[in-house]
Protein backbone atom coordinates (compact mmCIF):
# COMPACT_ATOMS: atom_id res chain seq x y z
CA UNK A 1 0.00 0.00 0.00
CA UNK A 2 3.07 2.35 0.82
CA UNK A 3 4.26 1.94 -2.83
CA UNK A 4 0.58 2.45 -4.19
CA UNK A 5 0.40 5.62 -1.96
CA UNK A 6 3.37 7.34 -3.29
CA UNK A 7 2.28 6.67 -6.74
CA UNK A 8 -1.16 8.60 -5.93
CA UNK A 9 0.65 11.46 -4.00
CA UNK A 10 3.77 12.12 -6.31
CA UNK A 11 1.36 13.82 -8.86
CA UNK A 12 -0.17 16.19 -6.14
CA UNK A 13 2.88 17.10 -5.03
CA UNK A 14 4.81 17.76 -7.81
CA UNK A 15 1.82 19.91 -9.00
CA UNK A 16 1.67 21.83 -5.13
CA UNK A 17 5.43 22.00 -5.52
CA UNK A 18 5.85 23.77 -8.73
CA UNK A 19 3.03 25.71 -7.80
CA UNK A 20 4.56 27.14 -4.73
CA UNK A 21 7.86 27.59 -6.58
CA UNK A 22 5.74 29.59 -9.44
CA UNK A 23 4.12 31.87 -6.66
CA UNK A 24 7.12 32.27 -4.27
CA UNK A 25 5.07 30.32 -1.52
CA UNK A 26 7.41 27.10 -1.05
CA UNK A 27 7.53 28.02 2.69
CA UNK A 28 3.61 28.54 3.38
CA UNK A 29 3.08 25.27 1.30
CA UNK A 30 5.58 23.57 3.46
CA UNK A 31 3.83 24.58 6.58
CA UNK A 32 0.18 24.61 4.96
CA UNK A 33 1.57 20.74 4.06
CA UNK A 34 2.76 19.97 7.33
CA UNK A 35 -0.31 21.11 9.55
CA UNK A 36 -2.33 18.87 6.66
CA UNK A 37 -0.16 15.74 7.73
CA UNK A 38 -0.63 16.38 10.99
CA UNK A 39 -3.68 16.89 11.34
CA UNK A 40 -4.67 13.73 9.23
CA UNK A 41 -2.34 11.59 10.46
CA UNK A 42 -3.94 11.67 14.04
CA UNK A 43 -5.92 8.40 14.63
CA UNK A 44 -9.82 9.40 15.14
CA UNK A 45 -8.96 11.75 11.53
CA UNK A 46 -7.45 8.83 9.96
CA UNK A 47 -10.32 6.28 10.93
CA UNK A 48 -12.42 9.09 9.80
CA UNK A 49 -10.64 9.27 6.42
CA UNK A 50 -10.05 5.59 6.03
CA UNK A 51 -14.38 4.76 6.91
CA UNK A 52 -15.91 4.42 3.62
CA UNK A 53 -19.30 5.24 5.34
CA UNK A 54 -18.28 9.12 5.97
CA UNK A 55 -18.79 11.26 3.26
CA UNK A 56 -15.38 13.02 2.08
CA UNK A 57 -17.15 15.82 1.78
CA UNK A 58 -17.89 15.74 5.26
CA UNK A 59 -14.10 15.06 6.11
CA UNK A 60 -12.77 17.83 3.97
CA UNK A 61 -14.88 20.14 5.89
CA UNK A 62 -13.54 19.52 8.96
CA UNK A 63 -10.12 19.69 7.66
CA UNK A 64 -10.86 23.22 6.58
CA UNK A 65 -12.93 24.25 9.65
CA UNK A 66 -9.68 22.56 11.87
CA UNK A 67 -6.80 23.94 9.82
CA UNK A 68 -8.64 27.73 9.37
CA UNK A 69 -7.24 30.42 7.62
CA UNK A 70 -3.48 29.09 8.22
CA UNK A 71 -3.63 27.11 4.78
CA UNK A 72 -4.15 29.69 2.70
CA UNK A 73 -6.29 29.47 -0.67
CA UNK A 74 -3.76 27.16 -2.60
CA UNK A 75 -3.45 24.40 -0.07
CA UNK A 76 -7.12 24.57 0.72
CA UNK A 77 -8.56 23.91 -2.90
CA UNK A 78 -5.96 21.18 -2.78
CA UNK A 79 -7.87 19.83 -0.10
CA UNK A 80 -11.22 20.20 -2.01
CA UNK A 81 -9.43 18.42 -4.87
CA UNK A 82 -8.21 15.52 -2.95
CA UNK A 83 -11.59 15.50 -1.41
CA UNK A 84 -13.28 15.28 -4.76
CA UNK A 85 -11.39 12.79 -6.13
CA UNK A 86 -11.07 10.18 -2.88
CA UNK A 87 -7.35 11.27 -2.53
CA UNK A 88 -7.56 12.62 1.19
CA UNK A 89 -5.56 9.56 2.55
CA UNK A 90 -2.59 10.23 0.58
CA UNK A 91 -2.43 13.81 2.17
CA UNK A 92 1.03 12.64 4.46
CA UNK A 93 2.37 11.25 1.35
CA UNK A 94 1.94 14.42 -0.48
CA UNK A 95 3.40 16.31 2.49
CA UNK A 96 6.48 13.95 2.66
CA UNK A 97 7.31 13.94 -1.03
CA UNK A 98 6.98 17.69 -1.18
CA UNK A 99 9.35 18.39 1.79
CA UNK A 100 11.45 15.83 -0.29
CA UNK A 101 11.31 18.06 -3.24
CA UNK A 102 11.69 21.28 -1.75
CA UNK A 103 15.42 20.42 0.17
CA UNK A 104 16.48 18.79 -2.90
CA UNK A 105 15.37 22.39 -4.59
CA UNK A 106 18.04 23.52 -1.81
CA UNK A 107 20.76 21.51 -3.78
CA UNK A 108 20.00 19.38 -0.49
CA UNK A 109 19.26 15.12 -0.56
CA UNK A 110 17.50 13.34 2.17
CA UNK A 111 19.31 10.20 2.50
CA UNK A 112 17.85 7.28 4.91
CA UNK A 113 20.78 4.88 6.08
CA UNK A 114 19.02 1.81 7.94
CA UNK A 115 22.04 -0.86 9.28
CA UNK A 116 21.82 -3.75 11.49
CA UNK A 117 24.37 -2.07 14.13
CA UNK A 118 25.33 1.57 15.00
CA UNK A 119 27.39 3.23 12.52
CA UNK A 120 30.55 5.08 14.04
CA UNK A 121 30.95 8.84 13.56
CA UNK A 122 34.07 8.60 11.10
CA UNK A 123 32.08 6.29 9.10
CA UNK A 124 29.01 8.32 8.96
CA UNK A 125 31.32 10.97 7.80
CA UNK A 126 33.28 8.96 4.54
CA UNK A 127 29.79 7.85 4.04
CA UNK A 128 28.03 11.67 3.85
CA UNK A 129 30.91 12.35 1.82
CA UNK A 130 30.81 8.96 -0.73
CA UNK A 131 27.29 10.18 -0.89
CA UNK A 132 27.73 13.84 -2.34
CA UNK A 133 29.75 13.16 -4.34
CA UNK A 134 27.66 10.33 -6.12
CA UNK A 135 24.59 12.01 -5.65
CA UNK A 136 26.00 15.45 -6.46
CA UNK A 137 24.84 17.14 -3.86
CA UNK A 138 24.64 17.74 -0.45
CA UNK A 139 23.18 15.28 1.95
CA UNK A 140 20.95 15.11 5.22
CA UNK A 141 21.83 11.95 6.59
CA UNK A 142 19.23 9.81 9.32
CA UNK A 143 20.44 6.77 10.55
CA UNK A 144 18.06 4.27 11.64
CA UNK A 145 19.13 0.84 13.23
CA UNK A 146 16.88 -2.12 12.03
CA UNK A 147 18.53 -5.88 13.04
CA UNK A 148 16.87 -7.20 10.33
CA UNK A 149 19.43 -6.33 7.94
CA UNK A 150 21.83 -8.54 9.96
CA UNK A 151 24.86 -6.52 8.63
CA UNK A 152 25.28 -4.09 6.06
CA UNK A 153 23.67 -1.01 5.11
CA UNK A 154 20.69 0.02 3.36
CA UNK A 155 20.71 3.62 1.98
CA UNK A 156 17.45 5.32 0.76
CA UNK A 157 16.82 8.56 -1.36
CA UNK A 158 14.01 9.36 -3.25
CA UNK A 159 13.34 6.67 -5.30
CA UNK A 160 17.17 5.28 -5.02
CA UNK A 161 17.92 2.21 -3.41
CA UNK A 162 21.12 0.85 -2.40
CA UNK A 163 21.03 -2.74 -0.36
CA UNK A 164 24.01 -3.65 0.86
CA UNK A 165 22.61 -5.65 3.61
CA UNK A 166 22.97 -9.08 4.70
CA UNK A 167 19.32 -9.67 4.62
CA UNK A 168 19.32 -7.93 0.61
CA UNK A 169 21.99 -10.77 -0.75
CA UNK A 170 20.44 -13.39 1.12
CA UNK A 171 17.09 -12.30 -0.95
CA UNK A 172 18.94 -11.54 -3.94
CA UNK A 173 20.73 -15.51 -3.68
CA UNK A 174 16.79 -16.73 -2.85
CA UNK A 175 15.76 -15.06 -6.19
CA UNK A 176 18.54 -16.60 -8.60
CA UNK A 177 18.35 -19.73 -7.53
CA UNK A 178 14.43 -19.73 -8.21
CA UNK A 179 15.38 -19.52 -11.94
Amino acid sequence: MAGELTTIARPYAEAAFAHAKETGQLDAWAEALTLLATVTADPQMAAQIGNPTVPHERIRDLLLEICGETLGAGPANLVRLLADNARLVAIPEIARLFEERRVADQGVRHVVVRSAFEVANDQRSALADALAKRLGAQVDLTFEIDTALLGGIEIRSGDLVIDHSVRGKITQLAHALQF
